[in-house]
């Protein structure tokens, strides 16, 4: 593998994104103390996100269904990861199988200690080894970039934005519904997590095209993730709308958005497109040839 270099242009990105959710969220829990918001059910979202953060990759796993292998199960999903993670250089961390026929992957954990990696079953039929290693090398970048506990913790934070959204007006108690503080806390919490969203896809597009070039670092060979990245998009568009959609809410962490053809998170898609993706393959394939 070529020198792994740090990705500056990452690690400013994750940086600038953590510094501005702060200040909008410190400015969001200054409001609701101001305005007297209901402090239980701040407290329960607090305790929620708590969870969260420290059994999300239970959580996530439990969302899709999928089972975290042994090596006796999947030999050579282990010892293809087992091999990546040397070169990678980070420990190896579980992996699981999710029994879909959606064609993707993803990488999750707070840190590289607790991460976990997981294909389904379908991108195991469509892929030949050499892609596999490759998409498996890019959930690997993801883990050693560590972007995603900054996603975890941006995806959390917004939560709470959220949830305040749905359902702050359905709650309110004494001066707050009187004085009309609870709609002034909602019409906040929709410009947080209006916000928050803009951000947090930001940092999300530029940290797939980091984890492409890590996956290119780390096989060597950038055209077997450009091919798989041709193959899986060149599937998804037929596999049931359905299938999509039960799968959409971890779009952000896929390597590749499951996205149906109806879905509005087309419009705010967390993936750069497929053809910049290959493209931004292709230069680097140019560069690793001198």
């Amino acid at each position: 593998m070529k020198q792994w270099r740090s990705d500056w242009g990452l690690q400013g990105r994750m940086m600038f994104t953590m510094f501005l959710l702060a200040a909008v969220y410190l400015f969001f829990l200054a409001f609701i103390f101001y305005l007297d918001a209901p402090m239980f059910m701040l407290v329960f979202i607090g305790a929620f996100m708590i969870m969260q953060y420290f059994f999300s990759d239970k959580l996530v796993l439990m969302s899709m269904g999928a089972k975290v292998v042994s090596e006796s199960e999947a030999p050579q999903l282990h010892e293809t990861v087992t091999r990546l993670c040397a070169i990678a250089d980070i420990p190896k961390p579980r992996i699981a199988v999710v029994n879909s026929g959606v064609p993707n992957a993803f990488a999750t954990g707070r840190s590289p200690k607790h991460a976990v990696v997981a294909v389904t079953t379908g991108i195991q039929q469509q892929l030949n080894q050499q892609e596999l290693e490759a998409v498996l090398a890019h959930e690997l970048s993801h883990i050693k970039n560590r972007d995603m506990m900054v996603m975890t913790i941006a995806s959390f934070l917004s939560t709470i934005a959220f949830f305040l959204v749905r359902y702050l007006l359905f709650f309110g108690g004494g001066r707050n519904r009187e004085s009309g503080g609870i709609v002034a806390v909602w019409v906040i919490s929709l410009l947080v997590w209006i916000i928050s969203f803009i951000l947090i896809r930001a940092l999300s597009r530029y940290r797939e095209f980091a984890a492409d070039r890590g996956s290119a670092l780390i096989t060597g060979n950038p055209s077997h993730l450009a091919s798989a990245l041709m193959k899986i998009s060149g599937v998804m568009p037929r596999i049931p709308s359905d299938d999509l959609r039960k799968v959409e809410g971890m779009n952000a962490f896929f390597i590749i958005p499951a996205i149906s053809g109806s879905s509005i998170m087309r419009l705010f898609s967390t993936h750069p497109p497929v053809e910049k993706r290959i493209a931004a393959l292709e230069r680097i394939e140019r560069e690793m040839e001198f």
